[in-house]
């Protein structure tokens, strides 16, 4: 099991001393991603459905506060050199497509090729409309050309595309990336986001705490898996090639939750605990663990990776 750290760009993370801090930490104790969150802008009044909490309200919605995440990935590749940097996940219409490609791309060459671009439709219509991206029910077959439009401005020397949402010809983009493609990981929990991770992604990365299509179990996680590989085989791709992730939003280690079957909540409580969950999740196909913990107390978060290193990456495979 390979472990990742997620981030949001507020707080201790919205800050250049406490940005470092974390990703040195991260890199320090042998993680092997850091992934950072998306948001441009927010709008003061959000009336969009935000789908991983129950009653749909979005935890975070209060200051307006965040970084933007491509810029602040490459300030993240210039501070480190090892840890591999994730965008947990990018919502792709946020950016038009050439654009997010190029940004992708420098990131990509200023790590020297520890990007992952972790991918997503995006459930905020408010953000979508304030930036000018594609119309909110269009947003996945935008996405959808936008991943193959990446793909193309990566690897061809004259790439050309012909989409609604995603038109080029005639251009040099140069210089490409050190990893021809980029990997992409495909976000999403639904049956359409887990046929698009099959079908076009890397790799699958749901977040597993959505009430309508929750990944929180051994069983369902592996059901979930099994969807994706399913829509890989039918594609003509090789299912075994793709990348598993899973990213715990709700992760506490020595505090533990009561999950929906009235039970331990995964990857909550003793360390112990967590240990078990980790081998469990494993068994079911999951090669990549994103955990979040986050604080408004830089120390708190340092305290935080620390204690997972020592208690829980240590005794791991």
């Amino acid at each position: 099991m390979r472990f990742g750290l997620h981030l949001g760009t507020r707080g201790p993370a919205a800050t250049p001393e406490g940005l470092m801090a974390l990703a040195l930490k991260a890199e320090a104790v042998g993680f092997h991603h850091l992934g950072l969150s998306d948001h441009v802008v927010i709008a003061r009044q959000v009336d969009s459905f935000y789908p991983y909490t129950k009653t749909g309200k979005w935890f975070a919605h209060d200051t307006g506060v965040c970084l933007e995440q491509v810029t602040t990935l490459a300030f993240l590749a210039a501070q480190t050199t090892r840890i591999r940097l994730l965008s947990s996940v990018m919502v792709l219409p946020h950016r038009p497509p050439i654009l997010a490609a190029k940004m992708l791309a420098t990131a990509d060459i200023l790590s020297k090729g520890r990007l992952t671009v972790g991918v997503g439709v995006g459930w905020m219509a408010e953000e979508l409309a304030l930036l000018g991206a594609p119309a909110f029910k269009e947003r996945g077959a935008a996405s959808q050309e936008y991943i193959r439009a990446f793909r193309a401005l990566w690897t061809e020397a004259a790439p050309v595309m012909a989409g609604r949402h995603a038109r080029f010809a005639g251009l040099y983009f140069e210089p490409k990336p050190v990893q021809r493609p980029i990997p992409i990981w495909v976000g999403g929990e639904g049956p359409q986001a887990r046929r698009r991770a099959g079908r076009m992604g890397d790799g699958w990365y749901p977040v597993g705490n959505n009430p309508a299509a929750p990944f929180d179990t051994r069983a369902l996680y592996a059901a979930g898996l099994a969807d994706v590989r399913q829509a890989a085989e039918q594609a003509g791709r090789d299912p075994a090639s793709l990348e598993t992730g899973l990213l715990a939003l709700w992760f506490r280690q020595g505090e533990g939750a009561t999950g929906r079957d009235g039970k331990r909540l995964c990857f909550t409580g003793a360390a112990a605990d967590i240990l078990e969950d980790i081998e469990t999740f494993a068994q079911a196909g999951l090669k990549h663990l994103v955990i979040s913990f986050e604080s408004d107390d830089l120390n708190r978060s340092l305290d935080r990776i620390e204690a997972f290193a020592s208690e829980v990456m240590s005794r791991t495979a």
